[in-house]
């Protein structure tokens, strides 16, 4: 049901676009209308960073308590989405990706989908989620190791009668 709309949106949003900035560039001029562009992009990608990172870190901590970040990796996907239409030159998607920052828009969107998402959940040892690797640091000092970075000769390979 939705592979008919998808051709439509690929056709509709550009010319769509084209209008806006059309009817923005003759009401504010058109080198205000190419800063207004210039200005989304940049904010879109300052609120990418600081709501990922965000967002990373509830994830992070969901595991860490042992429990599901589903509604999280969702909300992270909304905001990847939204950080790429405000990469996208165009008013129409940055009001879309604008709108996808707003947290309760994303919840709503969360309510919308929750019902169609299987969850599935690795099983835990004591003491919840471990990650391999932790705490198993080596610290090698120069005298410890050093490198070798001559050349080796080819090695014969089976069969050579060299």
């Amino acid at each position: 049901m939705a592979f008919p709309f998808i051709p439509l949106l690929l056709l509709t949003l550009p010319l769509a676009e084209i209008a806006v900035f059309v009817m923005v560039g003759s009401e504010i001029g058109a080198l205000a209308t190419i800063g207004l562009v210039i200005a989304t992009t940049i904010l879109g990608s300052i609120l990418l960073r600081v709501q990922g990172f965000g967002i990373l870190t509830r994830i992070r901590e969901t595991m860490d308590a042992g429990g599901s970040p589903g509604r999280d990796l969702v909300h992270g996907v909304m905001v990847l989405l939204a950080g790429v239409l405000l990469l996208l030159p165009g008013f129409i998607t940055d009001a879309l990706g604008f709108l996808l920052f707003v947290p309760p828009i994303r919840d709503l969107g969360w309510r919308l989908i929750r019902s169609r998402i299987t969850i599935v959940t690795a099983a835990a040892g004591p003491g919840g989620f471990r990650r391999p690797g932790r705490g198993r640091t080596i610290d090698l000092d120069e005298d410890d190791f050093a490198r070798d970075d001559k050349p080796q000769p080819p090695r014969p390979s089976i069969g050579d009668d060299r």
